[in-house]
């Protein structure tokens, strides 16, 4: 089953669940494992996402896990909408940070989005593997690429 446009508008993480939240939680934790387990327990907010969109041109290259990314984007709204997916916990939760700072944003709003400022906020290169950080990366340069072809 392909991924309905209201799929994607039903994603919590961006909208229910805000980049204010986790900013807030990270504070809010004491040590690492707290925030370790706070950042599954968000993977665990990501949607369900499509078996049949787990194809080569929705994976993202230069993750240790496999992940995948599709994405709408609404004219009317002029708003990109994402669904990402990882075989990894961690990685889910990971995803989920990204979508929370990115998901349904103008694509333009999204290009000038500093997320290497946002991780370093929760000072997550610091307390995830170099693979893990490259995953972080790869997944965020995909989406750029995406929010720059709907900006050409």
């Amino acid at each position: 089953m392909t991924a309905s446009k209201q799929q994607f508008l039903d994603n919590p993480l961006g909208r229910e669940t805000t980049l204010d939240d986790v900013l807030d939680a990270f504070e809010l934790l004491d040590d690492w494992e707290e925030r370790y387990a706070y950042i599954i327990d968000l993977g665990k907010q990501l949607p369900d996402f499509p078996d049949d969109e787990r194809v080569e041109e929705n994976y993202v290259h230069g993750c240790q896990s496999q992940v995948w990314l599709i994405h709408h984007f609404d004219e009317d709204s002029d708003r990109l909408y994402l669904l990402i997916d990882s075989d990894a916990m961690i990685v889910r939760g990971l995803a989920a940070i990204i979508l929370v700072a990115l998901n349904g944003k103008a694509p333009r709003d999204l290009l000038t989005t500093d997320v290497d400022e946002l991780f370093e906020q929760l000072d997550l290169f610091r307390h995830i593997s170099p693979t893990r950080g490259n995953g972080l990366r790869a997944m965020v340069g995909k989406i750029r690429d995406i929010a720059a072809r709907q900006v050409a």
